[in-house]
């Protein structure tokens, strides 16, 4: 069957990013473990709304992404966040779960709401306290419910994808074995990856997106390793070639970016940084599950006209070395346009702040290279992506 015809990307009005910033991201059990998840995603949003000249109580919606949504995260974090950080409270808030692409898809949410006319300021971003509640926590939080996990028991997903394993560790097996990805592969990527991130942050590059929480200013994930050392560990499943150090790490932080329509740029004395060229998500194998940021950058290419060549600057979330390396192999870019600050793997993934966190890495990227164009790609839990393609002006 042949697919469906799709009308031609058209947004009706732009939406441009007036600033995007985040947290230092803190290790498992390290600075920001004791820190409130609400009080965590506030420190990104006054951090963010200090450095404009915006009143608040312009915006129109907050969304905010956050995974495992129990305990300190549950209640809709994003609209308590907001009113931690002292906020008014008749501007809304709301959470949002795509997985890992969580605070992109608040992003892509909020630039839609924008394009649509229906919103003039949004405030987009995320947060996620790993240290507090641990990953996985809402998927098990059934348990005692009878629920075993979210797919045992679905007569319909059962027949269609049977009772065996659903995680991103199977997953990223299985996509190092399709694509022929080595161990040492993955642990050459590993160790470029904590390279660049220590050079990053020696070298001051994430200075501008950085609001300290508290005396805490520097990312404390990146380690000195080896492909030794890495070379010594144990594979996370027997038979297999994943270890915990082609892994991105637990950690926890917070995230947050400004976008506004033209009016409000003029109405508001805002100055753009970028816009947004291009928004859109597509699914994959759930099973296999990482895959997404393949068809989804395809989509996305084919719906802007552009190459991967015009793409200048390209962040895809380290959930797993094999994602990346898979990714690079099938779209062809250019490996010293990805990650070029570290990743993941180096800096840490906390959860439901990565979209927006990575965001406001690719922002100043972009403006320290000069480049125009820079993509923006996570793999999500159901085998989902979102791609945010973001043109300097």
């Amino acid at each position: 069957m042949s697919a469906p015809a799709r009308r031609p990307y058209a947004p009706v009005r732009d939406a441009f990013v007036i600033d995007a910033v985040r947290t230092p991201v803190g290790k498992k059990n390290g600075a920001l473990a004791a820190v409130h998840p609400a009080d965590l995603g506030a420190a990104a949003l006054k951090g963010l709304l200090d450095r404009s000249p915006i009143d608040p109580g312009a915006v129109d919606d907050v969304i905010v992404g956050c995974v495992d949504n129990i305990g300190p995260q549950a209640g809709n974090i994003g609209r308590t966040a907001w009113l931690a950080a002292g906020f008014p409270e008749e501007v809304p808030g709301v959470t949002v779960d795509r997985q890992c692409g969580s605070s992109q898809q608040a992003i892509n949410f909020g630039a839609q709401a924008i394009m649509s006319g229906t919103a003039e300021v949004v405030v987009a971003g995320g947060v996620q306290n790993m240290s507090a509640i641990p990953i996985s926590a809402a998927m098990l939080a059934g348990a005692e419910y009878g629920f075993e996990s979210p797919f045992v028991g679905s007569q319909g997903w059962d027949h269609r994808y049977g009772t065996g394993e659903v995680s991103q560790f199977n997953g990223a097996q299985m996509i190092a074995d399709k694509w022929g990805i080595s161990r040492l592969e993955m642990e050459q990527w590993a160790l470029r990856s904590h390279d660049r991130a220590r050079d990053a942050i020696k070298n001051g590059r994430f200075d501008n997106e950085i609001v300290p929480v508290g005396d805490f200013a520097i990312d404390q994930c990146p380690r000195e390793t080896s492909l030794e050392k890495m070379a010594g560990l144990k594979v996370l499943a027997e038979g297999g070639s994943l270890t915990a150090a082609v892994a991105s790490q637990i950690s926890d932080g917070a995230s947050a970016t400004l976008l506004a329509s033209e009016w409000a740029v003029g109405e508001y004395g805002l100055k753009p940084r970028a816009r947004i060229h291009h928004v859109s998500a597509r699914g994959a194998d759930p099973i296999m599950m990482l895959t997404g940021p393949i068809p989804a950058t395809k989509w996305a290419l084919e719906k802007t006209g552009l190459s991967i060549d015009d793409i200048d600057v390209a962040e895809i979330n380290e959930a797993f070395a094999p994602v990346v390396l898979a990714w690079i192999k099938e779209t062809g870019i250019d490996p010293d346009k990805v990650n070029v600050n570290g990743g993941a793997i180096a800096l840490g993934h906390p959860l439901g702040a990565t979209g927006a966190k990575l965001f406001a890495t690719l922002l100043n990227e972009l403006e320290r290279v000069n480049g125009r164009y820079g993509l923006l790609t996570i793999c999500e839990g159901g085998g989902t992506a979102n791609v945010t393609i973001i043109e300097r002006v």
